[in-house]
């Protein structure tokens, strides 16, 4: 699911897999640090609050995404001010959550009802989408990659039946994505394929959970091939998808030691809702390609820093780090601080998911963002 998970592989051609996970946190939530020596304060709860702010409503709907002969069923959500001044301009957010196993659209629902609720001089709505594969859309067996996702993005926002074509005219828009999610954002920014007024990254990455640990020599490359095929394959995909994804034992594990900072933020019903989602038809062709770096927009560093650095001056580009992020997530995310194309980098509460762990927080420095440049 996360960059800290650790696959071993044997040598032999009848691979053996065992899944562990590890952390490294060092969790400390009492200063963000912007670029350019600026800094701010914040004090965060060490718990989940998940009240709603007033005066949202959300809309659940899905769109038909057309691709290579397939209509894909996509699942989005969209929230926007209840009673807002109608004289007031109205923008609008696309929220793309992170790629992972479980990856859904709830991890930004109260980021989205934090923003969409404030009583400023904009209307803010915003649409938050599931990737195809995950969530709450539709599971075909495709062959998922990075440049299919980029693919599916910019269909949802460009496609002349996109269900927010009419909101993103003029490019009136902003994009806010989490791990993976942002960086394909930015890539296809960067090519021009997007054109939103700003770009929000959290936690972004870019480096699948088996590339991170292990690299990408052509014997590695073998090995994700293997694991990749097996866990597509009929009935024997299912037994391996179970045993290292689809279990709650596995899932929790997870939370626990590297996507939450505080363990005690892991509760019941996160983890009900997360292997509910692991349980669906198809749900295990999107693991497979991101867990063997199918679905990494870059293959390198040096490559993850071009393509922020290739939004200079076009898009203003926000960096949010997580004090908890997995050692080695967390190497690349610093390698954007002070970064050419990122125009402010800040640090909050969190681990690999702090969007969903500690929203208020996260609303609160996105908020800033948009009204500073937006």
């Amino acid at each position: 699911m996360a960059s800290a998970a650790f696959l071993h592989l044997s040598s032999s051609t009848s691979s053996s897999f065992a899944l562990s996970f590890k952390s490294s946190r060092q969790f400390s939530p009492q200063s963000i640090h912007v670029s350019k020596n600026l800094s701010f304060t914040v004090k965060a709860s060490t718990s989940l609050d998940y009240s709603a702010p007033s005066k949202s409503k959300t809309n659940p709907s899905s769109w038909k995404w057309k691709f290579e002969g397939n209509s894909v069923n996509i699942h989005f959500e969209r929230l926007e001010s209840d009673g807002g001044a109608a004289d007031r301009p109205r923008k609008n957010i696309l929220m793309v959550p992170t790629i992972s196993d479980v990856s859904t659209v709830e991890e930004w629902r109260l980021v989205a009802e934090e923003i969409v609720g404030k009583n400023g001089g904009v209307n803010w709505s915003a649409t938050i989408v599931d990737w195809p594969g995950l969530g709450y859309s539709d599971r075909p067996k495709l062959d998922y990659n990075a440049d299919v996702m980029e693919r599916f993005l910019v269909d949802f926002v460009s496609s002349a039946d996109s269900p927010i074509s009419s909101f993103v005219t003029d490019e009136e828009y902003v994009v806010f994505g989490g791990g993976h999610a942002a960086t394909i954002a930015a890539r296809a920014t960067k090519k021009g394929f997007l054109k939103p007024k700003a770009i929000a990254a959290v936690a972004p990455t870019w480096a699948g959970p088996l590339p991170i640990v292990f690299g990408r020599d052509s014997s590695m490359e073998t090995r994700y091939g293997l694991l990749r095929g097996t866990m597509r394959a009929p009935a024997v995909g299912w037994m391996m998808y179970n045993f290292l994804v689809s279990n709650e034992k596995a899932i929790r594990s997870q939370y626990k030691s590297h996507v939450y900072a505080d363990p005690e933020n892991v509760t019941p019903s996160i983890i009900e809702s997360r292997y509910a989602l692991t349980k669906q038809k198809g749900a295990r062709y999107v693991p497979a390609a991101f867990l063997t770096g199918l679905l990494d927009p870059v293959n390198s560093r040096e490559e993850f820093l071009e393509i922020f650095a290739g939004l200079d001056g076009v898009t203003p580009v926000l960096v949010m780090s997580a004090f908890g992020a997995p050692k080695r997530s967390k190497a690349e995310m610093e390698a954007l601080r002070g970064a050419k194309g990122v125009r402010e980098f800040v640090e909050v509460p969190g681990a690999l998911l702090p969007q969903e762990e500690y929203p208020k927080v996260v609303a609160e420095e996105l908020y800033r963002f948009l009204l500073e440049n937006c």
